[in-house]
């Protein structure tokens, strides 16, 4: 008797390598599967300007000609933040906010022009545009409501933003593969009724991208939460968060779907290396110990 749907996910035919570049953007998740990729040896630049929950935020950065709006800035005295991006992103004054994202935005560019993957990782359909502008933000720096007005994107907003960015990168990179995701994390603040019908948006926009542009690929991490794990055992003590056995399950089913049979390998015997290294001995001096220390050197340099 089976007591679960378990979600079966085809292989990508395109693959990922040891040796590939990735870039990973958008919410936590984001950060979740880069953070897995770096601990795992390979070249992976996680979140480089913070975590970006909603799909028009990290399209607006991605575009070539991005300008740093002046307006935006946020000057709390101690701290300046800006509007495009998320809080830890900060720094002294606006001028010297200004240079750390200029930096930031330029680094990103050298990067995605030689990567193998862009990873996108969306977290919601809402967002909050301030109200003297109109802007939209990707983050609101703990300012007062008052000054903005939540909105629902639709499909036709996302895939619009898509678009505006999709064919710069595309003449820059023409063999860049971009994989999507709707984050796991249930974004609850917004209400469990809204936050179901902003998932279901990101899910149709995605349909519609990878069905429209070659190259773009979609990963189910929401729907093997929602579908396949389905039980709060899985999620933090938030009731919110995937928890770590979630996390490794999810990123398990990743790594069968996209990684090459030689990166695998690599990352089981790198897996059975780490716990060496963490071992603590009774006895340090011991002759087993030493002989422990020369293999796991020995596997180290091979």
């Amino acid at each position: 008797m089976q007591f679960r749907t378990e979600i079966h996910i085809p292989q990508s035919e395109n693959r990922i390598f040891q040796h590939s570049e990735i870039i990973t953007l958008g919410s936590c998740f984001a950060g979740v599967l880069g953070s897995f990729l770096v601990e795992n040896k390979m070249k992976a630049v996680v979140n480089p300007l913070g975590t970006l929950f909603n799909p028009l935020s990290i399209f607006k950065i991605l575009h070539k000609n991005y300008q740093l709006d002046t307006r935006s800035f946020v000057d709390t005295g101690d701290q300046c933040f800006h509007y495009d991006f998320h809080s830890s992103i900060t720094a002294e004054n606006p001028k010297e906010l200004a240079l750390v994202i200029e930096n930031k935005i330029q680094n990103l560019y050298q990067q995605l022009a030689k990567s193998n993957f862009l990873i996108l990782t969306f977290g919601t359909a809402f967002i909050h545009q301030l109200k003297e502008m109109p802007i939209n933000v990707a983050n609101c720096h703990k300012q007062p409501a008052a000054q903005f007005e939540k909105k629902l994107l639709s499909v036709k907003d996302i895939c619009k933003g898509f678009a505006g960015f999709f064919e710069e990168i595309k003449l820059q990179n023409p063999s860049l593969q971009i994989v999507l995701t709707v984050s796991p994390v249930r974004h609850t603040k917004e209400g469990l009724a809204e936050n179901q019908l902003s998932k279901s948006i990101l899910r149709a926009a995605c349909h519609y991208l990878e069905t429209d542009y070659d190259g773009v690929n979609y990963f189910p991490a929401y729907e093997i939460m929602m579908d396949d794990l389905r039980d709060y055992r899985f999620y933090k003590s938030d009731l919110i968060h995937p928890n770590d056995m979630a996390e490794k399950y999810i990123l398990d089913k990743f790594s069968v779907a996209y990684f090459d049979r030689a990166l695998v390998d690599f990352i089981a015997r790198w897996s059975k290396l780490k716990q060496a290294i963490q071992h603590r001995p009774f006895n340090v001096g011991s002759s087993s110990h030493q002989i422990f220390l020369r293999k796991t050197l020995k596997e180290l340099e091979s």
